[in-house]
């Protein structure tokens, strides 16, 4: 059966439009509801229940727990909960979620209802249904489900979000950290309910850097101030982790400094790159090419991205603006990533701004002339860059803040290995 004959029969059930059915049915899948979560939930609505589906639920550990098992019945341990609204069918819906853990592994849950449930909590769910969230099996806990409690669950897994900053990754949820406000900016954006003024900016602490939105636009999220925000969660925007506070998430000031060292964490570019995304992170690598797209290119004045003999794919043919750019190809030995270099990093290594770019590509009759002369100044060199780090299915980028001649280990083991070969001579 097809979504629309499920909303026929629903209909015919309840004696309701089929066209009202498939708005609210399809709405609910849009969210990844499970099929028969999301009919029982409709039925609920209009006041009745026949307690979601035929299925028996069948009673399995978390690690055995798979999109394609239908309903369980899995006792495990609270590890965390979040509490966040959504909007659906047009309507604000508050959620819970977390993760639930039993001896055998952890799974991330979302709960429609509030079953009063806390972290530490051992608790039996039943007629859960599982869906697929971030290419992971997750538990969706509804009215059709039951909740009671259980013996205590031992678990390996840790109890309670408590966080460090580097420790947090998209999708996380329910987290608590404890970090000092370093930048806080107010913006005004076209939200769901109309024209919204948000707060964004980076909060740090002992490991990290992250940036953060505060969707309430908190007036104590100001530079300088030490925080406990308790129940915020992960996503990942531009291809970093970003700290997301809602409405339901507590800010109480702590009484410590919260420290922030200067220096970003150094990785290898293996490391940052397994990561998935890092908000300033620090690699130490040699520049082995320079990519197409760098030196002096032309961008579209109405979006900034790179034209191609005028042309900008979004905005067709167009009065392109001259720009500065370098990707640099890294490598440590442990994996490649390219750099980006925005204008003024470019201008720092090519030696000169755009006026000497377009002076010397008038002179040449040639543009590549620019990113020739960068790359015979910074290939097979070693740098230390540092920014932000975002992969996806292109590959992974280093959007440098900093670009500076290494000092660090790929230089000293060449310095090492020179001194080596000396000795043997």
């Amino acid at each position: 059966m097809d979504i629309d004959d499920h909303a026929e029969e629903l209909a015919s059930d309840l004696g309701v439009a089929k066209e009202e059915v498939a708005e609210q049915l399809s709405n609910l899948l849009e969210y990844r509801v499970p099929l028969e979560e999301a009919k029982s939930s409709i039925r609920r609505k209009h006041g009745t229940d026949d307690g979601g589906g035929s299925s028996t639920p069948t009673a399995v550990d978390v690690e055995d727990i798979g999109v394609d098992g239908g309903p369980v019945t899995v006792t495990a341990r609270v590890l965390t909960v979040g509490t966040r609204s959504i909007r659906y069918q047009g309507e604000e819906q508050t959620i819970r979620e977390g993760e639930l853990a039993d001896a055998t592994g952890t799974i991330s849950y979302t709960m429609w209802e509030d079953f009063g449930v806390e972290a530490g909590d051992s608790v039996t769910v039943g007629n859960a249904s599982v869906r697929e969230w971030e290419g992971e099996p997750e538990l969706n806990i509804g009215g059709s489900s039951a909740l009671s409690t259980a013996e205590t669950v031992e678990v390996p897994s840790e109890v309670g979000g408590e966080r460090s900053l580097c420790d947090l990754r998209p999708g996380d949820r329910g987290r608590v950290v404890e970090v000092r406000i370093l930048e806080a900016n107010d913006r005004t954006i076209d939200g769901r309910d109309g024209e919204t003024t948000i707060r964004e900016g980076v909060v740090g602490d002992e490991s990290a850097r992250l940036p953060f939105t505060d969707w309430q636009c908190r007036n104590v999220l100001t530079e300088g101030a030490d925080l406990q925000l308790d129940d915020v969660y992960v996503r990942k925007f531009r291809g970093v982790p970003q700290v997301n506070l809602t409405e339901f998430t507590e800010v109480t000031p702590v009484d410590r400094a919260v420290s922030v060292p200067e220096s970003a964490p150094r990785l290898s570019v293996a490391e940052s790159v397994n990561s998935g995304g890092l908000f300033d992170v620090e690699v130490v690598a040699n520049v082995i090419g320079v990519r197409d797209g760098s030196g002096l290119i032309e961008r579209c004045p109405e979006c900034s991205r790179v034209v191609q003999n005028g042309q900008c794919r979004a905005h067709g043919e167009v009065d392109a603006e001259d720009d500065l750019r370098v990707k640099a190809i890294l490598d440590d030995g442990t994996d490649t990533v390219t750099a980006v270099l925005d204008a003024d990093l470019t201008a720092e290594v090519y030696g000169g701004g755009l006026e000497e770019a377009r002076a010397a590509a008038t002179e040449a009759m040639d543009r590549s002339v620019v990113s020739n002369a960068i790359a015979e100044e910074i290939v097979g060199r070693a740098y230390r860059v540092r920014g932000n780090l975002s992969v996806d299915e292109y590959g992974a980028n280093l959007d440098a803040t900093e670009f500076d001649p290494a000092d660090g280990p790929p230089a000293r083991q060449a310095s090492d290995l020179l001194a080596e070969l000396e000795a043997v001579e």
